[in-house]
């Protein structure tokens, strides 16, 4: 077997030595087996190493697998100077790298209380979420067979040094000597950011992942930055975070802006959001780039009971991804393969979305290869939880099925390159409890049978708690803007925005994309 891992979710770590020689030093891994299970994960947690969080490392690991029921989860500090160690202590001496706090701190304590058997069966990995040069926050993991080796945290350092503004005085002078015969320094502009993508690519491509923050938080990305990225890094740059965190702040996730495309919709980013928007415009290319939740959790209510920020680790949003395995090199693989779907509140627990023809079936984040004019059959089945963790009964109003065409990927320099929406995406179906039945083992399920056409396709999930038209909350099926809470008393708006976000719950599924091949194609004359 694997030795335990401890994943670096940094943002973009190389070696130290050299990534290669890691690399070719580690050994190959272990056939693994077909069958696979669901565990519910975190990728985005702050601990007392970021300085706006007020987490010790031992509270979040309590909170999000003994409370919360998680599988799996990653801290994510931040890669700046750190003034406190894991406990919430002053770090003896001034503030430090990043990647040392991991050294001395993160990683040892994460190693101690695995190896004490405190959470049997659970993964955790450290992580970070780095500061993309002139751009927003990113959560990139790093996997390796050597969780606590001195070639790991080189690989931090040596990642810090590249593409963060570190001074020099903190690295080891013989490090940056190997590091700089092979890479200059590259931390401020938009070319520096995709010289790191390009990094991670050409030496991580399989051993980790990027994972774009809150993206509409800022006005900083457009669909242009996600397709070049994308086409620089496809394996490592897979997913954003459509389903953001920080759900208990007054500007729900934290989206403050005023313009519409900065807020959220039923919690979730814009981009997410917006039926026919930027995912589906990057969907509609057959790129397989993904959505995904997390807490962002820094502190549900500050200490001083004057703010509130997000909720803890699984309390409120949950991934579940499919994952072949018990390591955290399995849990990437998941989340990289797109078999996975991302929930507030509980809202759903459980989800089978799969497309068939025959003997032929696709799953989440697969492609099911049909002829034209062959009928396909989508299957849904889901379960949901008797109560949430707000305790309140739950239950589906509806889900829609939403499809699109697929055209291939847009070319670099022309209009579409910069369009930001797919004019083919529409809600296919609506279900309701009138369309599913129960089972007996406690699932609803429902299917619907599509025509191949001539082109290409996606299908999606998208499900709530709410009616089709609720005030303030919904139109025609689709999330309004989410409003601000400006109660000036503080114990009540804390009510007020838990009572806002528990009201107001959905959930995504990643796409299942459909070739449509002619009869002629099958014959090899080509496609029509």
């Amino acid at each position: 077997m694997r030795k335990k891992h401890l994943a670096l979710i940094l943002s973009l770590p190389l070696s130290t030595l050299s990534f290669m020689q890691i690399v070719s030093a580690a050994p190959m891994p272990m056939q693994k087996e077909e069958r696979g299970k669901w565990l519910a994960g975190e990728y985005h947690v702050h601990t007392y190493q970021s300085d706006d969080a007020q987490y010790s490392l031992t509270n979040v690991m309590d909170l999000g697998f003994n409370k919360y029921g998680l599988d799996w989860m990653a801290t994510s500090d931040h890669l700046r100077m750190e003034k406190r160690d894991d406990e919430g202590k002053e770090i003896p001496g001034g503030p430090i790298p990043l990647s040392k706090g991991m050294a001395d701190y993160g990683i040892p304590k994460i190693n101690a209380l695995q190896d004490a058997g405190k959470y049997p069966g659970k993964i955790m990995f450290t992580s970070f979420e780095w500061d993309i040069p002139t751009y927003e926050h990113a959560g990139v993991g790093l996997m390796t067979d050597k969780p606590n080796s001195p070639e790991l945290l080189k690989a931090v350092s040596e990642f810090e040094y590249l593409f963060t503004n570190r001074e020099a005085k903190y690295f080891d002078p013989a490090d940056i000597t190997k590091w700089e015969a092979k890479n200059s320094r590259a931390f401020t502009t938009p070319a520096d950011a995709r010289k790191a993508f390009k990094w991670l690519e050409a030496n991580m491509r399989n051993n980790s992942f990027l994972i774009f923050n809150h993206p509409s938080r800022k006005t900083v990305y457009t669909i242009t930055d996600f397709r070049d990225f994308n086409n620089i890094a496809p394996n490592v740059a897979f997913g954003f975070e459509g389903m953001v965190g920080n759900q208990m702040e007054p500007d729900r996730g934290g989206l403050n802006l005023e313009t519409p495309q900065n807020r959220t919709y039923g919690g979730s980013d814009y981009m997410l959001a917006k039926l026919g928007g930027a995912w589906d415009a990057l969907l509609g290319e057959g790129r397989h780039f993904w959505n995904f939740s997390n807490s962002d959790a820094h502190f549900y209510i500050s200490d001083n009971r004057l703010y509130s920020s997000g909720y803890a680790p699984g309390q409120y949003s949950k991934n579940y991804t499919y994952v072949k395995g018990n390591d955290m090199q399995d849990v990437m693989e998941g989340m990289r393969s797109g078999k996975s779907f991302s929930v507030f509140g509980d809202l759903i627990n459980e989800l089978d979305f799969k497309a068939g023809k025959g003997g032929q079936r696709a799953e989440m984040g697969e492609t099911l290869k049909a002829k034209r004019g062959d009928i396909i059959t989508l299957k849904i089945r889901f379960k949901s939880p008797k109560l949430n963790n707000n305790g309140d009964p739950v239950k589906v109003d509806h889900i829609d099925l939403i499809s699109g065409v697929v055209k291939g990927k847009a070319q670099p320099g022309t209009d579409v390159y910069n369009n930001e929406t797919n004019g083919s995406t529409k809600v296919l179906k609506r279900f309701t409890s009138k369309d599913w039945r129960a089972t007996k083992d406690g699932y609803y399920e429902m299917s619907y049978p599509v025509k191949v056409t001539e082109k290409d396709m996606y299908f999606r999930l998208r499900g709530t708690n709410l009616g089709v038209n609720v005030e303030g909350e919904t139109l025609n099926g689709e999330p309004l803007v989410d409003v601000k809470s400006s109660t000036e008393d503080n114990e009540a708006r804390f009510k007020e925005i838990n009572e806002r976000n528990y009201n107001d719950l959905w959930f995504y599924s990643n796409p299942i994309f459909v070739d449509a091949k002619s009869r002629q194609d099958e014959k090899g004359h080509g496609r029509n």
